[in-house]
């Protein structure tokens, strides 16, 4: 026998032992779960780092085969939910479509809790069922390539034989997961595995329990300003109630703090600071004439007061104060700039106050000043 006789020999034997390796299993017999089947999805993350999808059931997760005995119907398989009107525990269709749809996810809303303040939202969960062939000769796997609708018995039989199982598919994609903000998320999501014609086999529950932060979103809101600077009248102006000749003035700001945690922050550290271009060095805030020259005279000092919680506390230049109980004071429900769901915020709204003083001690013109505004939340990025 010649070498190349040989090597050829050789190879064809080699093929011979590993093509029957590549050949696709049948996937396993199994009956389908009775009673309630419960799974608890626990998660955390920041919005700065969505996760891109979440997969409850992987393709190819087997709930039912059996090709010994068709007449079971585990190719016919099918699921429900408890209601088609109310997203409470999920909702989709409750019985039996007969629909044909193919290659594509039915979406379930599903509703959504924060813990905190209430809010819900609806969300979805893609959803779709796999179909088992009796044999081979109809897909390379058993397993049919295409997807299948949850809420319908119907598949598409093969050389006259009926499919013999079913697999689920149920993910959460990453654009649905965008309607949840900051806070602590829960919902349900319940299906009911069904054989025609409406035979109940088993109860799946999802239960959900999702902790996000919004880091990045942390910001200091003024209703009344389209950003974070705002020019304020101080008021000033004659009070007769003093005497005649004294000037006194009081505004009042409206401002929210969002802490990017769903306001469950332990506290909340608020600092104010004069940042004028001479700015005080004492407990209180300056306003300075536009053409001031560093005299006393040019000078007019002002107050910051807070208001949390029922209560007032002066703002000491440059001290922070801690604002505690964040998480049982009342909120707000606002729309911040950057963000596109709303969410609640604490309210904050500070008072800048002018004592009274004689008009004659201060010399005529326009006088300004500037504040800086910091919120600290714990753990957060500066």
């Amino acid at each position: 026998m010649s070498r190349r006789v040989l090597f050829v020999w050789m190879l064809v034997s080699a093929l011979a032992v590993v093509v029957p390796k590549a050949w696709a299993q049948r996937p396993p017999q199994m009956d389908p779960p009775s009673g309630v089947i419960t799974q608890d999805v626990v998660m955390s993350w920041d919005r700065s780092a969505i996760p891109a999808s979440i997969e409850l059931w992987p393709r190819r997760t087997l709930i039912a085969h059996d090709h010994l005995d068709p007449s079971k119907q585990y190719g016919a398989l099918f699921f429900t939910c408890v209601s088609a009107s109310d997203s409470a525990t999920g909702r989709c269709a409750v019985e039996d479509t007969h629909d044909t749809t193919k290659g594509a996810f039915s979406e379930i809303a599903v509703a959504f809790t924060e813990q905190r303040t209430g809010l819900r939202y609806d969300t979805w969960v893609s959803s779709a069922i796999e179909r088992i062939d009796a044999t081979g000769s109809c897909s390379a796997d058993y397993w049919r390539s295409t997807i299948y609708w949850p809420h319908s018995s119907s598949g598409n039989g093969c050389f006259g034989l009926e499919q013999v199982g079913m697999g689920g598919v149920l993910l959460l994609n990453e654009k649905s997961l965008q309607r949840l903000t900051a806070g602590h998320w829960k919902g349900t999501l319940e299906l009911r595995l069904r054989r025609p014609p409406s035979e109940h086999l088993a109860t799946y529950v999802f239960n959900f329990d999702f902790t996000i932060t919004d880091y990045d979103a942390v910001a200091i809101y003024l209703p009344g300003f389209e950003n974070g600077n705002a020019n304020v009248n101080m008021d000033l102006r004659y009070d007769p109630r003093i005497s005649i000749g004294n000037i006194a003035g009081s505004k009042d700001v409206d401002m929210c703090l969002y802490d990017g945690l769903g306001s469950q922050s332990e506290y909340l550290g608020v600092t104010v600071r004069d940042t004028g271009s001479n700015p005080s060095t004492g407990d209180d805030y300056s306003l300075w004439h536009r053409d001031a020259t560093g005299d006393e005279r040019e000078r007019v000092s002002f107050n910051v007061w807070l208001n949390y919680a029922g209560s007032k506390r002066r703002m000491r230049n440059g001290v922070e104060e801690q604002l505690l109980g964040v998480d049982k004071t009342a909120l707000r429900l606002v729309k911040l700039p950057k963000l596109d769901q709303p969410v609640y915020c604490v309210p904050t709204p500070i008072t800048l106050e002018t004592p009274a003083f004689t008009a004659s001690s201060k010399r005529e013109g326009v006088y300004t000043g500037e504040l800086k505004v910091e919120l600290r939340v714990p753990t957060v990025r500066p």
